[in-house]
């Protein structure tokens, strides 16, 4: 990590501080996602659409991601940002000027930040005069953020990160999808000093499940967006579950940052002191670190009845 991104207490960006009290009122957040990985980013993009009377979304960045439904990072990142036009033309919200194609690998050193439209748009709009915070929603490997951050270190006193990723920090392992993807990225997170909310999978975003008879009940035939999610979940059950009759569910996610910024008592959280990342994806305790803000629960029948109620209209 460059010296410069080492932030001690004595080194907290201005405004750090409050940028990480609870938010309140109608928000301007961006939101990076890797939309295809599997099937939660998709219920949190329309989330985060129909909750317009809360939370501006001023754009949509395809974030990286390599598993068994891509063949490389590139691959991936194309396939997210395919499925949030997908997503996008069902919710008849118009993607000109609205979608970016984000980083086509994953960052390869802790100094070289990978350039992409995504990360481009953001230093853009986080500069931008507004009077609030910018909200970033990262609900995938952070790669677009931090390269972001890197490019251009002012926007840290412009925007709030809220990421998930990582795990609870008093657990034996950091080790998660979203932050081993690019453990560059993620150590610019919690080392950089830009204001962090940290959601973590472990017992905070994995109480969100559901099944498909329960979406069935409160999803189909309710909107075109709402069927075609509940499409996608029943496919994605199929090709998961172990066997027809097995007692299956699925977490979703992603929709707990959405969460966080609609009703922060949903997904309540505390400030602590941030957490280094070993190479070995392990959390430690260093002094005088700067603060962060993290995750320690979900309601998990709050967020889903809220959701329901918006993917119904």
């Amino acid at each position: 990590m460059p010296a410069a991104f080492m932030t001690s207490a004595a080194q907290i960006p201005s405004g750090l501080q409050q940028r990480l009290d609870l938010p309140s009122g109608k928000v301007q957040a961006v939101l990076d996602t890797d939309t295809y990985n599997e099937i939660d980013d998709q219920f949190a993009v329309a989330y985060a659409l129909r909750s317009s009377d809360r939370i501006d979304i001023e754009a949509i960045y395809a974030a990286p991601y390599l598993n068994d439904r891509s063949t490389s990072a590139a691959d991936g990142m194309q396939k997210s940002y395919d499925e949030i036009l997908r997503i996008l033309a069902r919710l008849k919200v118009s993607d000109k000027g609205f979608v970016y194609r984000g980083s086509e690998s994953f960052m390869t050193a802790p100094d070289k930040p990978v350039k992409s439209a995504a990360a481009e748009d953001l230093i853009g709009k986080a500069l931008k005069p507004r009077s609030g915070p910018l909200y970033v929603l990262t609900i995938g490997a952070p790669t677009n953020v931090s390269s972001a951050i890197l490019i251009e270190p002012k926007i840290k006193e412009k925007i709030v990160v809220v990421w998930l990723g990582g795990q609870p920090f008093d657990w034996h392992t950091a080790n998660e999808f979203n932050l081993k993807q690019d453990l560059h990225a993620s150590r610019i997170l919690y080392d950089s000093g830009v204001p962090l909310v940290n959601v973590p999978a472990r017992n905070v975003s994995e109480h969100l499940r559901t099944t498909v008879p329960e979406l069935e009940k409160f999803m189909k035939g309710k909107s075109p967006i709402a069927d075609y999610l509940f499409s996608e979940f029943v496919k994605y059950a199929q090709h998961h579950s172990r066997v027809p009759a097995f007692p299956y569910s699925k977490v979703i996610w992603d929709i707990s940052t959405v969460a966080w910024l609609l009703e922060p008592k949903w997904v309540p959280s505390r400030i602590v002191p941030s957490p280094g990342l070993t190479d070995d994806m392990k959390y430690e305790t260093r002094p005088n670190r700067h603060p962060v803000r993290v995750a320690f629960h979900a309601d998990r029948d709050q967020i889903f009845n809220d959701l329901f109620i918006k993917l119904a209209k």
